[in-house]
């Protein structure tokens, strides 16, 4: 997977799916790395918006996936399409 812009809170759970997934781990492995029950991982996966940014940035690592955080450009600030974004 490529760079994704992240706007809102209800990209994360679909998008740490599709990490979960390209890193080749299931719920339980990555649940088993992360020191939580493959249940409370199903939970966090779906409820991703309500994770505490500690517990985030542990399961980016574990992923394989880094944060990048930097200022809009001009183009995706004034609303023109972001050819980074996915469309959800």
């Amino acid at each position: 997977m490529s760079g994704f812009t992240v706007r809102t809170a209800d990209q994360l759970p679909t998008l740490l799916q599709a990490f979960r997934k390209e890193a080749g781990l299931t719920q339980s492995e990555a649940a088993l790395r992360l020191g939580i029950t493959q249940q409370t991982y199903s939970a966090l996966e779906r409820n991703a918006e309500n994770v505490g940014a500690a517990r985030l940035l542990k399961l980016l690592s574990i992923l394989g996936v880094e944060m990048v955080l930097g200022k809009p450009t001009p183009a995706s600030a004034s609303g023109k399409a972001d050819t980074n974004t996915p469309s959800w």
